[in-house]
């Protein structure tokens, strides 16, 4: 194949997978419009995201076994063909729970799609060029990923949220043309045509599990019934299946691959890096909103820099790789990655956006070293006629690693939220109590209305509608000789009102900066251990390298 095949039909691999990851984060920003458009709450509209990521994690591994049986090409096309269908269908439907299904349809789709992309790549390029495509595979998912709330934002603000969908059927249909015409068929050659019903069943079954645990684990606890019970299903499911692998001639997934310590530390440095992705980009995008009061169009424009940063370093990663190794660029990628949770906990709401700036390069410049230097280690360290199922374990532990992310760090900050909260209300009766202008009949009223309150902040319009409205029923009860007397009093008050209540909300904008802060140290604990994982995830280069 010419170099010029060579290029687009890497194209048509990148526009494929580019879409398939586009719509892991797209969504997100769009919410809070579903939600008006369906008349719905949070609950259910976030089963718009759930669908998608619970689809793709329990089918990605069986479709990358039955791509590399059947064939790389048929699959991918079918799972782009299927794919934009979907979307199309998205776009246009009037029904949540229709859309939830078709979300679900893309999951899947997009399972068929993502795994195949690296061993159709492989099969373009020759062996010494292999690294440097892995790399601009990692850059581009990286951009796809982490463009979504911006781009999201932006086809929201100016046409609407249907376009989020619509954008993905243009880029199928070409997709589909240049792979017809351009890709050629591939296979793994050692592979036979027989199914391994009974591996295919029982990892489906296992993450299907898992995943569903990890979703519904901030509703029902992390301790419930519920939980453990689908956890233990999970453990259970996930035995037998290794048991069945052990045991067929012909296993879905040969448990040899991971005789390789550097394929499983580098899918272990997988799986920590898509739990951390989640702690930098996901939780900063909350911060931003609730925090600086920023719109979800704003907070996008500015999580971008995270995705061009993103993808500059994963390019500069291809050239440093081969200087210094892939380990190396990985585990320092972790490490930048790990920093920037740590630089995190120091935002406040007075911080500016280039302080958020700042830290979004630091987080971009951690994903893009880590993330393609870690893909293509993995790959490395693997027979070329297992790229195809390597791919798929790779980024199966990436997903898990993400919607773990997102239950553990959501728990993390949601109980230490309840203690900032509590201290923050202590603070703030502490206030009220040294207050020298209200009385003690306001001061009682209004700590019994803080320590019952659920709300995170105090509405001063709400609490200068209630003053009005006792102002209205005093002054209707009273001699016309008081009601001067009595509008000045209640005068008093509301300018006190005016000047205690900012701040009362800066006091609980303060606390809860602490629990964003608490959570970002976490983070940054939590990955740490992926550097040392990062560290052993590829060979020791010799010295003639």
């Amino acid at each position: 194949m010419n170099k010029k095949y060579q290029i687009i039909s890497f194209i048509a691999i990148v526009l494929g997978f580019f879409m398939t990851l586009l719509d892991t984060t797209i969504v997100n920003i769009t919410l809070p419009k579903m939600t008006e458009y369906f008349n719905t709450n949070m609950n259910h509209i976030s089963w718009v995201v759930n669908a998608y990521n619970l689809a793709f994690a329990v089918i990605i591994l069986t479709a990358s076994r039955l791509a590399d049986q059947f064939g790389r090409k048929k699959i991918f096309i079918g799972g782009v063909f299927l794919f934009t269908i979907a979307s199309l269908l998205a776009g246009i439907s009037n029904s949540l729970e229709v859309l939830i299904f078709l979300r679900a349809l893309q999951g899947l789709s997009a399972a068929f799609v993502v795994p195949v992309t690296m061993p159709l790549s492989a099969e373009i390029f020759p062996p010494e060029k292999r690294g440097t495509i892995m790399s601009l595979w990692g850059a581009f998912a990286g951009l796809a990923a982490a463009s979504g709330p911006t781009l999201g934002g932006i086809l929201t603000q100016f046409f609407n949220w249907r376009y989020i969908f619509f954008i993905n059927v243009p880029i199928g249909c070409l997709c589909i043309f240049l792979t017809i015409k351009f890709i050629k068929e591939s296979y793994d050659q050692a592979a036979s045509k027989s199914i391994d019903f009974g591996g295919n069943i029982t990892i489906s079954a296992a993450m299907f599990f898992l995943t569903f645990a990890l979703i519904k684990v901030n509703e029902k606890g992390w301790t419930s019934s519920f939980t453990l019970s689908l956890f233990a299903a999970s453990a259970i499911t996930l035995i037998i299946f290794i048991i069945i692998e052990l045991k067929v001639n012909e296993p879905m997934l040969s448990l040899s691959l991971f005789k390789s310590l550097q394929f499983t530390n580098g899918s272990i440095s997988l799986f920590l890096l898509g739990l951390g992705m989640m702690c930098g980009s996901y939780f900063l995008s909350f911060f931003l909103t609730q925090i600086k009061g920023l719109n979800e169009l704003s907070a996008g424009l500015i999580i971008s820099t995270m995705s061009l940063s993103s993808m500059f370093f994963s390019i500069v990663a291809a050239i440093l790789t081969k200087k210094v190794g892939k380990r190396f660029i990985s585990a320092f990628g972790i490490f930048l990655l790990c920093f920037s949770c740590y630089l995190n906990s120091s935002l406040t709401q007075n911080s500016s956006n280039i302080d958020v700036i700042l830290r979004l390069i630091i987080t971009g410049a951690g994903t893009g070293l880590s993330m393609a230097t870690l893909l293509s280690s993995t790959i490395a360290n693997v027979p070329i006629n297992k790229i195809g199922i390597a791919s798929g374990i790779d980024n199966m532990t990436r997903t898990l690693g993400t919607v773990l992310g997102v239950a553990l760090f959501l728990t993390i900050f949601t109980s230490n939220m309840a203690i900032q909260i509590t201290d923050a209300k202590k603070a703030v009766i502490q206030t009220i109590h040294s207050d020298t202008v209200f009385d003690d009949k306001t001061k009682l009223k209004m700590i019994s209305s803080i320590k019952v309150s659920s709300e995170q902040t105090v509405s001063l319009l709400k609490i200068l509608n209630t003053i009005d409205k006792k102002e209205t029923s005093v002054l209707a009860s009273s001699p016309s000789m008081y009601k001067d007397k009595i509008k000045a009093g209640f005068e008093t008050q509301k300018k006190e009102i005016k000047k205690v209540v900012p701040t009362i909300q800066h006091v609980f904008l303060s606390y809860t900066v602490k629990a964003f802060s608490f959570t970002f140290e976490a983070g940054a604990i939590i990955l740490f251990p992926g550097v040392l994982f990062a560290l052993f995830s590829d060979k020791r280069r010799e010295k003639s390298n």
